[in-house]
């Protein structure tokens, strides 16, 4: 089984890498050969995300080229995971010929299995529960050796109008307290600095052991708890939490972030609109006042906290007075960062089937809209950052700009800005240094290493 070489292309959302190095794992305990590259492969496995249209295209696109260099006999076999493989069971094998297998979320357990059928040219499908979806285990980091993705839990019952992640990932399952304290211990040793705190919504976590009985976190929340817990892990050094949903966050997990040192001060709060109509219509609570005062609460509990969040145009109904609105709020709470995408009806979702949809031109000018609006605020924010020092994890040497680079406290990976900056010493991927800001470029710092 040596011989048989397997390379991934992960696609989606942190969630899904947690996934894919999962399944990384398995296949090399089975004996398989992992290779960087899935031209060398002898099997290509995609794991797919399914969330919306535009990543639904994305992970076609990526089967599709993979057919390619099957049809050119350069991989003998493809094999496809994730969230695209659970929601459209069927219709992948009836409509992609070149696919080999598919293993839904359930069977991740089973990939070793799969590519083994897969490549003694069966074509093999296999699903099992969705509760059965690994969340612990062995696991192929896939991110740089400094920084990991630590997810606490899986699934959710939020119910949003608009998302079909409880039809794909099942209801919220939160994972043990001491399993994930000590994948902590255990990335910790390996050398990662900065753990990533993931779930569909990690302040909901513990809720679900509270209630079976399985769980007496020693705080009232359950994350706040965790992250207590988790700031005492030696070589850790940051711990950055996303997918926050506004109606969990209290004083107690406020305290925490505002108190442990370890804790960057950044929070992500994804608040998909400001409109109460909007917001009922999305199956969300609150309105512009409220969130408002949410924020406020937020900046005054812990100062100098940066929020990111994402926010949705073009809801069924949304009105341009709406989107202007919209615009006030953002430009009101001046958040850091801030993503918008476009709605994107999907089936099987009560919003999926609601009237009132706009083009796909009045779309995405809602969208420019919503981030010239955001600009702004980062202009100011960028601006204010000129002549102080801050601390930086350093992630590379970008050859073109002749600069070093990396991220400071309040930039996530791969969604937030850089630091660019020079130095006279050498320095190494994970290395923390201190960089003077002299300047900014669009959304990204540019300094001096101090």
């Amino acid at each position: 089984m040596d011989s048989i070489k397997v390379g991934m292309v992960p696609l989606g959302c942190p969630k899904n890498q947690c996934d894919a190095e999962l399944l990384l794992f398995k296949l090399k305990e089975a004996g398989y050969s992992l290779v960087a590259d899935v031209a060398d492969a002898d099997c290509a496995i995609v794991n797919t995300c399914g969330f919306i249209e535009s990543a639904k295209e994305e992970s076609i696109e990526e089967i599709i080229e993979l057919g390619r260099l099957k049809a050119e006999g350069k991989i003998k076999a493809i094999v496809v995971t994730g969230c695209l493989a659970e929601r459209y069971r069927d219709e992948i094998f009836a409509e992609m010929r070149e696919v080999d297998g598919i293993c839904g979320i359930g069977a991740n357990g089973d990939i070793a299995e799969v590519v083994g059928a897969v490549m003694s040219g069966g074509r093999v499908s296999k699903y099992g529960e969705k509760h059965a979806l690994p969340l612990s285990g062995g696991r192929v980091q896939t991110t740089p050796g400094y920084f990991a993705y630590l997810r606490i839990a899986e699934g959710c019952d939020n119910r949003c109008s608009y998302c079909a992640i409880p039809s794909i990932r099942g209801g919220y399952r939160s994972r043990p307290f001491d399993e994930i304290i000590s994948e902590a211990e255990t990335l910790a040793g390996r050398g990662v600095k900065e753990l990533i705190i993931v779930a569909q919504d990690t302040t909901r976590y513990g809720a679900d052991l509270v209630a079976a009985g399985g769980m007496t976190p020693p705080l009232r929340n359950n994350l706040a708890a965790l992250l207590t817990e988790l700031c005492k892990i030696n070589g850790i050094e940051w711990i950055r939490v996303l997918y926050c949903y506004p109606d969990r966050i209290d004083d107690e997990l406020l305290s925490v972030i505002a108190n442990e040192d370890k804790i960057c001060k950044y929070i992500d709060i994804p608040l998909q609109h400001c409109n109460g109509d909007i917001l009922k219509a999305m199956n969300r609570g609150g309105d512009r006042d409220s969130l408002l005062r949410l924020i406020n609460h937020i900046r005054d509990t812990v100062p100098g906290i940066a929020i990111r969040t994402t926010v949705m145009v073009g809801f069924p109904g949304e009105t341009r007075a709406q989107v202007t609105e919209l615009c006030e709020f953002i430009r009101e709470a001046k958040f850091e960062r801030l993503g918008c995408f476009v709605f994107s009806p999907e089936e099987d979702t009560p919003a999926g089937k609601l009237p009132g949809r706009i083009s796909e031109k009045e779309g995405l000018r809602r969208q420019e809209t919503v981030m010239d609006e955001q600009s702004r605020t980062v202009d100011a924010w960028c601006e204010s950052m000129i002549g102080r020092k801050i601390t930086v994890i350093v992630e590379g040497y970008d050859r073109l700009a002749e600069m070093c680079y990396g991220r400071s406290r309040w930039d996530a990976p791969e969604i937030d800005g850089k630091v660019f900056f020079t130095s006279e010493s050498g320095m190494t991927e994970g290395d923390f240094v201190t960089v003077e800001i002299t300047d900014r470029l669009d959304y990204d710092l540019l300094g001096v290493r101090d």
